[in-house]
């Protein structure tokens, strides 16, 4: 039953990979650049949660639904600010250095407002416990929400995407700029739009991942959103399937080598697996193989 148990804690903290990851693979796919930042966005929804409903007491809904409010305009004024100006740099690492930059900032501004020291974040879930085989195996209500937000998140943005007009001037977009804006689609408020709704993801990872780990400090952010990376390249960055795909594996990759291995070894464990999909397959499970025209 140990199996089954660190199987759906696998599922459950690679559902919450795979909603930052969803984040990456749609800036990645739609606007061509690594937002390295993402990770402290998450942050920001952690602490914004935290301010509403610990420090002001107001209801967790509320406060849920302000993280998410507050991180996608915070996406929105960091596309605008730190890479719009950078969208036709001669050179992609511009746009790395500008990301790692933004990094630094949020946890900088985090630590001058809350502090290093590690804040205790209580649960938004208010969800009842399964237990099957007679207790042998109980599921947390933050596992259960977590699990099905996911897959809820990804069939939604699935149908946006295809049967939107807005999604279908995404797609226009990931594929040529130029030819969007001959066509009438507007490249920068499309832009836009994506890393609002990246960062809107990344408000509800950040919550439901300092409900099922209840410590938040500035720093939370980072490697989580390090390995939904890791995730979204090996599903496949770009694709909004792969970033699912890969995020649960991911998830349960890490548990099972807690468990069974060390958990010391665990993240190196976790970036090996980039190592080796990149070496098998560099477009990740999902990827497309892309032809340039020379």
């Amino acid at each position: 039953m140990s199996f089954v148990t660190y199987l759906i804690n696998g599922i459950s903290l690679g559902s919450v990979y795979a909603l930052i990851a969803l984040g990456y693979t749609m800036v990645y796919g739609i606007a061509k650049m690594l937002n390295f930042a993402h990770g402290d966005v998450i942050m920001v929804g952690g602490f914004t949660c935290y301010t509403i409903c610990s420090t002001m007491g107001m209801h967790p809904v509320l406060g849920v639904l302000i993280s998410v409010v507050v991180c996608t305009v915070l996406g929105i004024v960091i596309e605008k600010i730190a890479y719009k100006p950078l969208r036709k740099a001669s050179s992609s690492l511009a746009v790395l250095i500008t990301a790692i930059g933004v990094s630094y900032l949020l946890q900088n501004v985090a630590l001058l407002i809350f502090g290093a020291n590690a804040k205790s974040f209580t649960s938004v879930v208010n969800v009842e416990n399964i237990n099957l085989f007679d207790g042998q195996i109980s599921i947390n209500g933050v596992t259960i929400v977590t699990i099905i937000t996911c897959i809820v998140i990804m069939a939604v943005l699935m149908l946006f995407i295809n049967k939107t007009k807005m999604g279908q001037a995404m797609l226009a977009v990931s594929e040529d700029k130029g030819a969007a804006q001959l066509m009438g689609v507007n490249v920068n408020g499309t832009i836009s739009l994506t890393f609002a709704i990246g960062s809107a993801l990344a408000a509800i990872a950040g919550v439901l991942m300092c409900s099922a780990y209840p410590s938040l400090t500035p720093y939370t952010g980072s490697m989580p959103g390090i390995k939904a990376f890791v995730a979204a390249v090996f599903g496949g960055i770009g694709s909004i399937p792969g970033a699912f795909i890969g995020g649960i594996l991911l998830g349960v990759i890490q548990i099972f080598s807690q468990a069974y291995i060390s958990s010391q070894m665990a993240d190196a464990i976790v970036f090996a697996v980039l190592i080796v999909v990149l070496l098998v397959k560099p477009t990740g499970l999902l990827g497309k193989n892309i032809q340039e025209k020379v």
